[in-house]
């Protein structure tokens, strides 16, 4: 294997569907293009939206299309002490700070700041101390001017800039409920797992900015991003089991890998079993991202 090390983390909040698995193929695809490794890691560290057995039915899922993990799985549950060690870390710089603030009360400020036409930034309100607020959740500090400007290339979309200190604000990494934010998480787990390459859906590019500061905060590499197109349903929205995704149908794996694929800009025909696919996949994959 190269030092190529990819995964694909779904949150089992229920079984795959057609955008998860366009998700899982493209990653899969340029993990096997570059000839290294691919990793799953199961996003459960939201235990309340966790639906029971949604991860085995993943895993399940992902072996009848024969995508397997290189490595055993990892479930972020079990990665508490990880994240704590991180946090702390941050802490100990001066980096993070609590905040009081309710959603209702950012969502008014909010409100107000787009209707003055200014920034739709967290405002800072706690920034520098809790004016006697409960502490609830608890942000990371971005830094302001040019230091706050983010940019990176994307291999899918391209050159992306984002000015963290006006589009994003203080961000939070850990919430009021105790649970530790996706953004901590990923990039904790992203780290210790020595991911080099992040493939992953564009729903998720905005979070892109705050990840990299993070990792630069931590000292920890920043991997090479590329981002998928989401599938969409009718109305447009990013399909999920809240706009209506149903469970993928296993029969056939080889035509519903094949639908899949289409969403990827590749077309494969008559592929009479799935080794046939994967190398036909792979070769138009590598024609456009591999090495």
């Amino acid at each position: 294997m190269s030092g190529y090390r990819g995964r694909f983390a779904p949150s089992p909040t229920g079984p795959l569907h057609i955008g998860s698995l366009v998700s899982a193929l493209a990653s899969y695809l340029d993990a096997r293009a570059h000839r290294g490794a691919w990793i799953v890691r199961i996003e459960d560290v939201d235990g309340p939206r966790t639906v029971p057995d949604a991860a085995r039915d993943i895993l399940s899922g992902l072996a009848r299309f024969g995508m397997h993990s290189d490595e055993p799985p990892v479930w972020q549950s079990q990665r508490e002490a990880a994240y704590e060690h991180a946090f702390d870390r941050l802490q100990a710089t001066g980096l993070i700070y609590p905040c009081g603030c309710t959603r209702r009360e950012i969502a008014d400020s909010l409100l107000n700041a787009h209707a003055r036409h200014a920034t739709l930034a967290y405002p800072g309100t706690c920034r520098d101390g809790l004016h006697g607020r409960a502490p609830r959740a608890w942000r990371l500090r971005v830094p302001d001017g040019e230091a706050a400007h983010a940019r990176f290339v994307d291999r899918w979309q391209g050159a992306q800039a984002q000015d963290l200190a006006t589009e994003v604000g203080d961000f939070v990494l850990k919430r009021a409920d105790g649970v530790w934010a996706y953004q901590l998480a990923v990039v904790v787990d992203d780290a210790e797992a020595r991911i080099t390459h992040v493939v992953r859906g564009a729903d998720l590019l905005d979070s892109t900015a705050r990840q990299i500061y993070l990792q630069q905060c931590l000292g920890v590499p920043t991997p090479a991003y590329l981002h998928v197109p989401v599938v969409t349903n009718e109305e447009g929205e990013k399909l999920s089991k809240q706009t209506g995704a149903t469970a993928l149908d296993i029969d056939d794996p080889v035509a519903t890998l094949a639908v899949a694929a289409r969403h990827l800009g590749i077309e494969i025909r008559d592929a009479g079993s799935l080794d046939a696919f994967y190398a036909a996949a792979t070769a138009e994959w590598a024609k456009r991202f591999g090495p």
